[in-house]
């Protein structure tokens, strides 16, 4: 008889952490059937920024985490981070004027796709590499000075877009996940925050930033508080970029970072509800996206649903006593289960998000395998015989287009510590240690079984 299945690749916040009650809640306050000016705004075309008071409530609410000044013309109302990063793609870059996408990996892998389909197709998508602190800003400038040098005085010809009064196309997109990163975990400090905002300045680059897991960061040791120590609170890059004086080649004052949120993670997927951040200019090129024009900014209802939650402060404080609480909980038990049982087969984990620190935050663990065997393996290994489904570590490589898979990260796994009921986690990892224990037992039959498995998987779940 199979065993039940343990998945650790999906992504999602557990059932028991969405907050149904509350959403429940400020829906039926903004559509009360006897007040016709509550619920007409938020059931007909809204503005193309997006709600006003979603809008109002969030500069106050981001203001006050990351220490800034309140300003609702930084942000406009968005349909989650993948479609925002989609429109992001249609109104700021352009497959022949934009030369390249620099991803840093190991990669959001189901990004890539939203890249492609915007143009950017054969070894238009490039690999960038992380360190300890994140991306490595002087391997990532090489890169770019390489292809500098490789494409000067060659004419691509005109762009394929028409150009815009309120948008322009940067020359380089940066895509990076600088807080808690997907799949590493890995949060960049301060100083390298600050290094790749003066080299995007510097070649013409827009750093398209997915602060995803800013609110979900917690403590190694101790309760979770609503104070937080600044490393849970850092400067997102687009805070960075716009304390800096406007760049002299920047006159309409666009900047050079823009800040991808989402209420996915701290609400609920299917609300797909989210927010940018940047400059004004960068803003208003945004809201004026053809689909957006075509029907006001995406989500009306839901933006009034969660509107309704900022400004009462149900969501933060769902965020502080249930959402961290919880997600601590979880990846101490994971991480216990991993030092436990999977340590003494070679497996290392990342203890903390920001180096040297004392806090982690996300959904996932990176995990690096010192055994002899391939990440690939040892998932298709669990999947076939224990029915435990892993994020193997060349799914988060850039691949280029028409490629077999490369072995880049054949040493690394993922798990995903959000969605599974606590003791599934537990006894994920038992029976993960019971499958690295057969291989180190039977390393021939395995070795023979890797060369018909590597590369060969297609892993589609959201992640």
């Amino acid at each position: 008889m199979q065993k039940t299945q343990i998945n650790f690749l999906r992504g999602w916040p557990a059932p028991e952490l969405l907050p149904a009650a509350q959403l429940a809640a400020a829906c039926q306050r903004v559509l009360r059937a006897d007040e016709p000016a509550l619920y007409t705004p938020v059931l007909e075309y809204g503005a193309d920024e997006g709600y006003a008071p979603l809008r109002r409530g969030l500069a106050g609410w981001l203001a006050r985490h990351y220490r800034l000044a309140p300003d609702p013309s930084r942000l406009c109302i968005t349909g989650g981070a993948s479609q925002n990063l989609a429109c992001i793609l249609q109104s700021f870059s352009d497959a022949v004027a934009t030369r390249a996408v620099w991803a840093v990996a190991p990669v959001y892998h189901l990004a890539v796709p939203i890249f492609r389909d915007a143009g950017f197709g054969a070894g238009r998508v490039r690999a960038t590499p992380e360190d300890d602190d994140g991306v490595d800003v002087d391997a990532l400038e090489s890169k770019i000075q390489a292809l500098e040098r490789e494409e000067k005085g060659k004419d691509f010809g005109k762009p394929t877009k028409l150009s815009h009064p309120k948008r322009k196309f940067y020359r380089h997109l940066i895509y990076v996940v600088p807080t808690c990163a997907n799949p590493s975990g890995k949060s960049m400090p301060f100083a390298r925050r600050e290094a790749l905002v003066k080299l995007a300045r510097k070649y013409d680059a827009l750093i398209i930033c997915d602060d995803v897991y800013d609110f979900l960061q917690w403590p190694l040791h101790g309760p979770v508080t609503v104070e937080r120590p600044p490393e849970m609170s850092l400067p997102r890059l687009c805070d960075i970029d716009l304390a800096m004086p406007r760049a002299d080649d920047d006159p309409r004052g666009f900047g050079h970072t823009v800040s991808n949120g989402s209420f996915s993670k701290i609400s609920g997927p299917g609300v797909r509800t989210g927010w940018a951040e940047a400059s004004p200019a960068f803003v208003a090129g945004l809201a004026s996206t053809g689909s957006t024009r075509s029907g006001g900014a995406p989500s009306q209802l839901c933006a009034a649903m969660l509107a309704d939650m900022v400004d009462s402060g149900e969501l933060e404080r769902n965020i502080d006593q249930v959402l961290r609480p919880a997600l601590q909980r979880r990846h101490r038990l994971l991480l216990d289960a991993v030092h436990k049982r999977l340590a003494p087969h070679g497996i290392t984990a990342r203890e903390s998000s920001l180096t040297g620190g004392a806090s982690f935050g996300g959904y996932f663990l990176w995990l690096e395998l010192r055994t002899g065997f391939s990440a690939d393996l040892v998932a298709h290994v669990a999947s076939e015989e224990e029915n435990v489904i892993i994020g193997y570590g060349n799914m988060f490589a850039v691949q280029e287009e028409g490629e077999e898979a490369k072995a880049v990260f054949d040493d690394h796994f993922r798990l995903c510590f959000s969605w599974l009921p606590e003791e599934e986690l537990e006894e994920g990892i038992q029976r993960l240690e019971k499958v690295l224990v057969r291989m180190e037992q039977n390393k021939e039959q395995y070795k023979a079984l890797e060369k018909s498995v590597v590369g060969k998987k297609d892993m589609k779940q959201h992640v």
